[in-house]
Parts: structure tokens; sequence; C-alpha cells
């Protein structure tokens, strides 16, 4: 088992009997049938449907607990204040309580351990004060070999749609609900099948340069180089343009692409 507290995260909570309406109307999850201790990944997005935070939402008896980038927290407290009018909901920094994760053999989700709705290999959130045994590198780690895209570092908020990033792919968006914050752009991009760019697994057949680096195919711009640790990597990349490259370099370091095993979208099909 591996125990990792994450600095970069911080909590807030949102109360009040209006709680769930509110949330449900702005976010792109569903919270309808949430139980106590389970969890959501969501966002909220800008009316023109790219991510200006994303984050897991907890059910609590008093009523829902986010997880979200410290970065981000202190905005997304002032964006909800702003949406909120005359809604009766309690919106609180939670600056008390530590976010870590979990991952490995033998876990299972109970009111201590809350399963990362996304993938069950990506393990388990913990909330509260615990001894560790990994840190944030041995994290970010498992969500390269994971596959599984994190926010402020393989994408940037504010210039990612949800398709970018496999939210339609892991549950981040609720397709059947109702309307919400960025609805109608998503849902075009989800009916017409318009998405090119995805966050996808990349491996250096070097070490790869730093997150951030611009990923070339054939020498055109073909993407961005996300989070990395020695050969491997995740990349937000066009699909079209590297299914049919001859060389896909990021920076100077020639890289090979591969498809999450779990997603369900494929590589375009190439004239060859």
């Amino acid at each position: 088992m591996n125990f990792a507290h994450l600095a970069d995260r911080s909590l807030v909570n949102i109360t009040g009997d209006e709680a769930q309406n509110f949330l449900d109307n702005i976010l792109t999850c569903n919270l309808k049938g949430l139980k106590t201790n389970q969890a959501s990944f969501g966002a909220l997005l800008t009316p023109q449907g790219k991510i200006l935070f994303d984050f897991f939402i907890v059910k609590k008896d008093y009523g829902y607990l986010v997880d979200i980038k410290n970065e981000l927290a202190a905005d997304f407290i002032k964006r909800l204040t702003f949406y909120r009018l005359r809604a009766k909901v309690g919106i609180e920094a939670d600056e008390s309580t530590d976010v870590y994760a979990l991952w490995g053999n033998d876990l299972s989700a109970n009111d201590d351990h809350i399963q990362d709705p996304r993938l069950k290999a990506m393990g388990f959130r913990h909330y509260g004060k615990s001894p560790q045994d990994a840190d944030e590198a041995d994290y970010n780690l498992h969500s390269i070999e994971n596959g599984m895209p994190q926010g402020g570092t393989d994408y940037a908020y504010g210039d990612a749609y949800p398709h970018e990033v496999l939210m339609d792919q892991f549950g981040g968006v609720d397709f059947r609900k109702g309307c919400y914050v960025g609805q109608e752009v998503v849902s075009r991009m989800q009916h017409r099948g318009t998405t090119k760019k995805r966050i996808i697994q990349v491996e250096g057949k070097a070490s790869l340069p730093s997150t951030g680096t611009p990923v070339t195919a054939d020498g055109k711009p073909a993407g961005i180089l996300g989070a990395v640790s020695n050969h491997k990597g995740l990349a937000l990349l066009r699909l079209d343009r590297i299914a049919k490259a001859q060389e896909v370099l990021a920076g100077e370091t020639e890289i090979t692409s591969s498809l999450q095993p779990w997603v369900s979208f494929k590589m375009p099909e190439t004239d060859e």
C-alpha cells in the first residue's frame, strides 16, 4: 500500500439545504444518488465550455466536501459565491484537514478510504491526519502509469475542454443531466465527435524533457508534454497528426504514444 500526503490540495465545505440543487445546476457531474462518503469527479466550466476548476466532490452528512488544487481554492469559493445568489448554501474553506492518496493492494472503500471515482486502479482518497510512506512524486508517477491527467500539469485551466482531458471517459461529465455552465458546447462536442486533441500516454527513447515542452509530428505542431517521470509521461496531442507521423518529438527527444487501455476512443485511421 502507498499512502501519500498531497500538499497541493485544499478542501472546501459546501453546506445547506439547497446545496445539491445549487451544485447540480452549475457543475458537470451529477450529485443525485451519491451516497455518504462516495465521491464524484467534476468541473466548473466557462460559458464557452472550457475547464476553470476540476475537483473531487464527496457527499458528507453535512453537505459536500470539495477536494481541489490549492491554487484554485480561493477563486473557486469566489465563483461559487457569485453563482449562489439567494440560495441557502454555505461555502467555506477547510484549513484543518489534509488530503492523502492511497493505492495498492488490500484496500477497500470505507468511511476513511473514499474510492477515486475516475478509475479503480487510481485507488482512494483519505481526509484527515495520517502517517505516510510515499510522497507526491510517487503519486504523480502512479497517475502517469494509469494515464490519468492532472489539472495544472497536464492541461492549463481555462484552456482545455473536458473531452480533451478525458472527463468524458471517466465520468467527469454527465451527458444526461440538465443544463450546467458550458453544457451546450460540451454536449455539441459529444454528439458530433469533434474532439481532435486528447491526453494520452507517451514514452521517450531517452528521458523526457520538462512539462510544457512542445511536441511535433513530422515537424508540425502536435501538442504539448504534460507530467513526466524519466521516460514516461502524458501529453495533450492532436491524434490525427500523431497517427500518421513518421517521427514524433518532444523537444529533441523521440517519443512513442499509446492510448490508455481504459478509454473507449481509437486512434484515427490513416490512408496507409
